[in-house]
């Protein structure tokens, strides 16, 4: 074969010949013109190129357009530099830090110096953005050296991108320019700014330079783009509709939780309602947990700093812990606990283990805590303290696949029961280029790796493969659940770990009679109990399933003449283990069953004149009204029945 010519190789294996220096659009040319105006960039290699890079070698290339995520991500990463350029024609002088895309759309963080800007701003740099989107620039790929690059950014006095340049070695800096616009950027970008016809700029909030409240604090402009009008407008009734379902909306509203800022930052206090579904939550896991063979533990809220000093999580972790408690004992220090493992790998440790002893399952809902900064604070997403419904498997190597398999299966079950019905299992594996951000040894990394490959398929999983986001000690599955709005959530996690047994000398007598590690798989299928609830109460906008809810009926006497009979229908159901209340105000019916239907109550169970007489109770449904009227057995039937079918089972 000629040296001019490179081969290529497509997704559905198909191989094609190309002059050397041939770019991915050419490729895409190839196949049809439809396909290249589509095309935003290409994987060359797994790599991420622009579609107008000449490739030199024999390459395997994927397409990328609008419905592939890396697709997107590129879209918006130009977006990103649009904006800027914008900003640069109407606010000269100004200064730039970091514009990467994110998960929807992308910001960019701007220091205006003593310029004015804020939200009466927007709809102008929006028309500009769309004014220069209409131009069609490309974006034009530069090598430039260091000492260019520099001296282009001080003549600029960006001190911004001076920074940056400065962690850059020469010879791996790339600017990217369109129109009248140049920045430091790796890329890749989309062909040209055409492909930019909606925009909309979402948010203004402040951020620190690189993160450092000690930094200046710069306009982070938060925006989203889209390549038809149509798409942004189905976007923004997506975010209104997010809005009413905001867990912190709707727990303020059913008053579940609160915050106190003389408790602090980031605690939440659980009411009344809230610590029932907590406890149903609870409930529910340690139901399944017992009935597979987990037994249950409590820890200290607290550690010596030894202990995670063995584990290593104190260097891992250890600046984003809270300040050490210093005890009247000279040298003493104990921390708050980041994460339960290591008790439970001291409580392995209490007693001598046989192989005949595992595998042995330790269970606890232990709140952990980790000093997250205040500007990462939201909600119940990011707190400083939660609950994790944590367990520590021990097992033999060669149980480790049959026990994660297991785990996989009550996972599953968790969000049958719950009505997450859209997942995906993300396989978590280390960076292949960077083995020294974890610890031990490539054959036990190379042996969880595979193993959690073969559960996902002998359970038939989707699965999607990501280098470089494994734990320190082990690779792991993490489960990428979508909402009913389409967002992606991270709920439910499992790892595999042959360090920690290391580092903790872990041992078990086995068959042989000589000592041996036992391996850990880590695993929890809420996460933490705050964050599940959040996205739970997002998912179904407060509407939990029947067997879930805090309150799941109100009995809606018409007049304090019928007390005694609601009384009389609370009392049987509560024998029945149904949770409602009794409505006693002095308030017309209409009011009552609009109150209801607000705060969420599944049933309302309406009581008068003639339902007294005849024993029976009417029954309206949250949003749907009138389902009938019923005895008082009847309606325990049909409430048991309804709540069953509410589990998924």
């Amino acid at each position: 074969m000629s040296s001019e010519l490179i081969q290529v190789t497509l997704p559905d294996g198909t191989v094609k010949e190309f002059d050397k220096g041939a770019t991915s659009m050419d490729v895409a040319l190839s196949i049809s013109e439809g396909l290249a105006r589509n095309v935003l960039a290409a994987s060359v290699n797994g790599e991420t190129w622009d579609a107008n890079r000449p490739i030199t070698t024999d390459a395997s290339v994927s397409l990328l357009t609008w419905n592939d995520q890396d697709g997107k991500s590129t879209f918006w990463h130009s977006s990103a530099h649009l904006l800027a350029e914008a900003l640069e024609s109407l606010y000269p002088g100004i200064k730039f830090g970091i514009g990467p895309s994110i998960e929807h759309g992308f910001y960019y963080d701007v220091d205006f110096g003593e310029q004015d800007f804020d939200s009466e701003n927007l709809k102008a740099l929006e028309d500009k953005i769309l004014e220069l989107a209409k131009q069609k620039n490309p974006y034009l790929r530069e090598d430039v050296s260091k000492k260019d690059a520099l001296a282009y950014f001080k003549e600029k006095g960006d001190e911004y991108k001076l920074d940056l340049l400065d962690g850059l070695a020469d010879g791996t800096i790339t600017f990217y320019k369109q129109g009248e616009f140049t920045d430091l950027c790796r890329g890749p970008h989309i062909p040209h700014t055409g492909f930019i016809k909606a925009v909309k700029v979402l948010n203004i909030a402040g951020a620190y330079w690189r993160g450092d409240e000690k930094n200046k604090q710069l306009t982070r402009l938060y925006a989203i783009t889209f390549p038809k009008q149509k798409e942004l407008k189905e976007y923004l009734a997506l975010l209104e509709e997010a809005k009413k379902r905001d867990h912190r909306k709707i727990g303020k509203e059913l008053e579940l939780f609160t915050f106190s800022e003389k408790v602090g930052a980031g605690l939440p206090l659980w009411l009344p309602k809230g610590a029932m579904l907590r406890d149903r939550l609870e409930t529910f896991m340690k139901k399944a947990q017992i009935k597979a063979g987990y037994q249950p533990v409590v820890t200290p809220h607290i550690g010596n700093k030894e202990l995670y000093v063995t584990s290593g999580h104190y260097e891992k972790y250890g600046e984003d812990s809270f300040q050490p408690i210093d005890t009247p004992h000279e040298g003493e220090q104990f921390y708050l606990k980041p994460m339960n493992c290591p008790h439970h790998c001291e409580i392995y440790k209490a007693r001598p283990r046989s192989y005949r002893d595992l595998p042995l399952r330790l269970a606890e809902f232990g709140t952990v805590y980790r000093y997250e900064q205040s500007g990462e604070l939201h909600g119940l997403t990011r707190v400083r303290g939660f609950t994790q419904d944590d367990a520590h498997i021990f097992c033999t190597p060669d149980q480790v696949k049959e026990e994660f398999i297991k785990v996989i299966d009550l996972v599953l079950y968790v969000f049958r029961s719950l009505g997450f019905e859209n997942y995906t299992a993300q396989i978590s594996l280390r960076d292949p280029e960077n083995k020294t951000k974890y610890i031990g040894s490539d054959e036990a990394w190379d042996r969880a790796e595979r193993e959690i490959q073969e559960a996902t398929e002998e359970r038939e999983l989707v699965t999607v493969t990501e280098l470089g986001e494994a734990a320190f000690y082990g690779p792991k599955l993490d489960f990428m659940v979508k909402d009913a709005l389409g967002r992606s959530w991270q709920l439910g996690t499992i790892q595999v770990d042959y360090q920690l047994p290391d580092r903790f000398e872990l041992e078990y007598v086995g068959s042989d009679n000589q000592k041996h590690r036992p391996v850990m798989i880590h695993r929890a299928p809420f996460g933490s109990l705050e964050r599940f609830i959040a996205v739970l109460t997002e998912h179904c906008a407060g509407n939990y399933p029947l067997w879930l809810t805090p309150d799941q009926i109100s009995i809606l006497p018409i007049s304090e003449k019928f007390a005694d009979y609601a009384n009389e229908i609370y009392e049987l159901c509560e024998e029945y283990d149904i949770r409602g209340l009794i409505d006693h105000r002095d308030e017309k019916i209409g009011r009552k069953i609009r109150d209801a239907e607000v705060g969420k109550i599944p049933f309302m169970l309406i009581v008068g004149e003639k339902e007294k007489e005849e024993g029976k109770i009417s029954v309206r449904e949250h949003g749907k009204g009138d389902v009938g009227t019923f005895t008082k057995l009847e309606f325990i039937d049909f409430f048991k029945k309804r709540a069953k079918e509410s589990q998924n089972q």
